[in-house]
């Protein structure tokens, strides 16, 4: 029986393992999916050594870019964003294995995000700096829209503070990614501090969060005409990229 899984820490909220033990299941496939919840990064090779029916492997939070050291190869858009949540894993003869990490986040945020595109969509703002907003920039950026981050902070010239988010970038910006935690249950009553009265309907307010299907960034979004996606359809897209990766 092949073996697939999920590393990270802790692992008490697993969209993965449920997914695709269902897809296994429905479609006759002989395999398993587990989670690896391990306290740390170092203990990757040990779940790699001890499984070896094991195909592939997604990454979450926090090994993301932890685990890049212990890899042998990354595809090319990976590179760029230096963060992986999709392991290849390739048995060779006599007992090699070689480790190719990829980002399914690329291609599920994109194939999500460019049905909505209109002409007037060719720069966003990307709320946050994690992993994921990684992703997303690389993926805007195939889809050929030039991205500034916002953060909390100013870390350097390329990056956008809330308070600098003027009538002038906000009119200019047309695309608003949120890729911080900010509205997520149980705290739906929160949401980005952006000037939210400067959207209009030329706006597209795309939230990576799910839960609750409406966030308040979407519903202030909404309000002012602006059109609205939550990122439940990027989740089942990017499910399907790492199926396609682990079986190419």
């Amino acid at each position: 029986m092949q073996k697939y899984g999920l590393i990270g820490y802790p692992l008490k909220h697993s969209f993965s393992i449920g997914y695709f033990n269902e897809k296994f299941k429905a479609e006759n496939i002989d395999a398993e999916y587990v989670n690896f919840e391990i306290p740390r990064i170092e203990d990757f090779m040990e779940v790699i050594e001890e499984n070896p029916n094991l195909c592939g492997l997604n990454v979450t939070i926090p090994y993301k870019e932890q685990v890049i050291p212990y890899l042998d190869e990354l595809d090319k858009d990976t590179a760029k964003i230096g963060a992986v949540n999709v392991i290849k894993i390739v048995r060779l003869p006599k007992g090699k294995i070689k480790l190719i990490g990829c980002n399914s986040d690329i291609i599920g945020f994109t194939q999500s995000i460019e049905p909505l595109l209109q002409p007037q969509h060719k720069k966003a703002l990307i709320l946050g700096t994690g992993g994921a907003s990684k992703a997303v920039y690389r993926g805007l950026e195939n889809l050929g829209i030039e991205s500034t981050f916002v953060s909390r902070t100013k870390k350097d010239d390329k990056y956008l503070t809330y308070g600098e988010l003027t009538p002038e970038i906000m009119a200019g910006h047309t695309v608003i990614v949120n890729c911080t935690p900010v509205g997520m249950f149980p705290k739906v009553d929160f949401c980005p501090d952006i000037p939210y009265e400067l959207l209009t309907p030329n706006h597209l307010l795309y939230d990576l969060l799910y839960n609750p299907n409406e966030t308040l960034f979407m519903k202030k979004g909404k309000a002012q005409g602006a059109v609205t996606k939550n990122g439940l359809e990027m989740l089942l897209l990017q499910a399907f990229a790492a199926w396609e990766i682990w079986n190419k």
